[in-house]
């Protein structure tokens, strides 16, 4: 097992220890990425790393992943077919190698069906959540897992760069997104972190629009919101552009969402309250008199996934720690006339925030 997998295992075993749980689970695609370093969408199937509190971890998977994975994982990797269950194998496995399981920690968000499963396997264990301990292991970002954030982070200002070339009178919203993923894949890019979104004019009103057919016209805002998922870690940036001319409205709209995200990464130290983060960047618009159209909190926690804890929500009480990465994203949106976001990456560090995300955030007049 390479040297950053062990000591993410070492780690979850060792906290496992504390608490008490003789066995873990690991089954979602981001977990499995982290504890074997194989990245992939099982579908149905179950792809599922196992960690004893006290012994050697071990991988089920179906047989047609198992080269792949026992390239990358270095402990046992037991592969089953279409017409194995491996709910059976798994319990096979645990007999054989007599690991206790009576107290069995599963993922909050394992499907129903699975959690079953165990009760039948395992009928007088106690399923408890892995969450605490996954949760805290995978939050403060190590020197690797920070490079390939930069890198992802470097590929969608790439993005948003190769969006904004592609702007032209009558250009529609999917035409835009279909030049930006085009030229992603030709850097190497499988996958992006989330749907793209380019939004037009009334389009951007609503923070989650859908793209669609709708033509560019001059007086449009134009708002990109994309990410790439790279080596494994995830980007996410937000950047909005008017297209020929911005009118007063627009303009003032503007330079309150970038007052707002410059108060938010100044409110970024050691030891402040998460929720402080947001409630800077809400009293800017909400002095502006936009506070009724900033509807979301100001960020989210991102690295394996592109949301993940912590949440940058007003009630969070948790302290910014140093290693930790996130977003910060406030926006004001006019339904049906207007939406303006401006998101960069983040990763925490002792002297401050450094931003990963690195596009222009000036008003730019395309």
């Amino acid at each position: 097992m390479n040297m950053m997998n062990l000591n993410r295992i070492n780690h979850l075993q060792q906290e496992m220890t504390k608490k008490g749980i003789d066995l873990m689970m690991l089954q979602s695609r981001s977990n499995v990425f982290y504890a074997s370093g194989f990245d992939a969408d099982p579908h149905e199937r179950l792809i599922a790393v196992l960690l004893p509190a006290d012994g050697d971890p071990f991988t089920v998977c179906p047989g047609m992943e198992k080269k792949q994975i026992s390239a990358l994982f270095d402990g046992a990797v037991y592969g089953y077919d279409d017409s194995t269950d491996p709910w059976t194998l798994l319990m096979q496995i645990i007999q054989e190698k007599k690991l206790p399981h009576e107290t069995i920690a599963l993922e909050e968000t394992m499907a129903w069906a699975r959690v079953q499963q165990w009760e039948q396997l395992a009928p007088g264990a106690a399923l408890v959540s892995a969450d605490p301990i996954l949760l805290e292991a995978r939050g403060k970002k190590t020197a690797d897992e920070r490079k390939a954030m930069e890198e992802a982070a470097a590929l969608a200002d790439f993005g948003v760069e190769t969006g904004i070339s592609a702007l032209k009178e009558g250009v529609t919203e999917m035409e835009v997104i279909a030049a930006v993923e085009f030229a992603l894949k030709k850097e190497g890019v499988r996958e992006m972190s989330f749907s793209t979104m380019v939004l037009f004019g009334g389009g951007a009103g609503d923070p989650h629009g859908n793209p669609g057919n709708r033509k560019l016209a001059a007086g449009d805002g134009v708002l990109f919101d994309l990410g790439v998922r790279w080596k494994g870690y995830t980007s996410d940036i937000t950047r909005t552009v008017f297209f020929r001319h911005a009118d007063e409205q627009q303009r003032r709209i503007y330079e309150t969402v970038q007052k707002a995200q410059e108060a938010a990464v100044r409110a970024c130290r050691t030891g402040t309250r998460l929720g402080d983060i947001d409630t800077a960047a809400r009293n800017v618009i909400e002095q502006a008199g936009w506070g009724d159209y900033f509807p979301h909190r100001i960020g989210h926690g991102i690295g394996i996934d592109v949301h993940e804890a912590p949440s940058m929500s007003s009630n969070n009480n948790d302290k910014l720690e140093a290693g930790l990465a996130f977003t910060i994203e406030p926006g004001i949106y006019l339904p049906d006339t207007l939406g303006v976001r401006i998101e960069d990456d983040i990763i925490m560090e002792e002297a401050g925030p450094v931003l990963l995300t690195a596009y222009p955030k000036t008003l730019q007049i395309v």
